[in-house]
């Protein structure tokens, strides 16, 4: 739901601080070289930052100038309007997943791309909420505040979460909102999408086509034992989804739904 939007720069803001204190660690072992070498090296690496500096300030006015206006409708379903921001955070959203995996969203094909994907999963998210709303599935209060303080101590704490909302422009109400629709989508997919269950056989299958690619790419995967439980979940959601996008064809076909841009 709109709650995984809007963690995706979450986790890409940690990842820069990971990358930051393995800058760190280069810094030390630059300090045992001669100081012509190290003021050199020292010169083409601020060279280099500068470059990279403006390269993604480049990148960050392109994929703005994708963005529409907060207040304007991007699209109808079966009455319900839907907001340029939340389309917004959608593709905000895609962009940062298609740069993980090294793809330039700024292209005039990927920009085709991106507001296809954000329009078809916020009309996608859309139906379910509603079909949840019908089917009167809600989450809780205590349940809210159970994932809200998961999350609380994902981030350090209030302070820091508060810090992680301020820089996405979120508050602490609007956040606990999505958390609640996160939990009724949930709901909402055990009801439509319940999957079978998984078997120790599906779980070594799936173990061993894990283990021989790792094997290729010279890296050695942790003992069954370990990431049973997680390939579990794979399996599982990877059942749901193939489930959940058959039943999405099907709301589609019986809704009324009209795109804006």
């Amino acid at each position: 739901m709109k709650l995984k939007k809007v963690l995706v720069p979450f986790m890409a803001g940690a990842l820069a601080l990971g990358l930051a204190a393995c800058g760190g660690e280069e810094k030390a072992e630059t300090e045992e070289k001669p100081k012509e070498e190290t003021k050199q090296e020292a010169t083409n690496e601020q060279g280099a930052t500068k470059e990279q500096e403006a390269s993604a300030k480049e990148m960050e006015e392109k994929l703005a100038k994708q963005q529409v206006d907060k207040d304007k409708i991007v699209a109808v379903v079966n009455k319900e309007e839907l907001t340029g921001e939340e389309y917004n955070a959608a593709l905000t959203s895609i962009q940062g997943q298609m740069q993980q995996m090294g793809q330039d969203p700024s292209t005039k094909e990927s920009t085709k791309q991106v507001k296809a994907q954000a329009l078809d999963i916020l009309v996608n998210q859309t139906l379910i909420l509603q079909k949840a709303k019908e089917a009167k599935i809600t989450a809780s209060t205590s349940e809210i505040d159970e994932e809200y303080s998961a999350f609380e101590e994902q981030f350090g704490g209030e302070k820091e979460m508060k810090k992680a909302l301020e820089a996405q422009n979120m508050d602490v109400k609007t956040l606990k909102e999505q958390v609640a629709e996160s939990i009724i989508f949930e709901k909402y997919l055990e009801k439509v999408a319940p999957t079978e269950k998984i078997t120790d056989k599906e779980i070594k299958e799936y173990y061993d086509q894990v283990a021989a690619q790792s094997k290729t790419a010279g890296q050695e995967m942790p003992p069954l034992e370990e990431v049973s439980e997680e390939i579990q979940g794979i399996i599982k959601q990877e059942q749901q989804q193939k489930l959940l996008a058959t039943h999405v064809e099907e709301l589609k076909a019986d809704a009324k739904i009209e795109l804006k841009i």
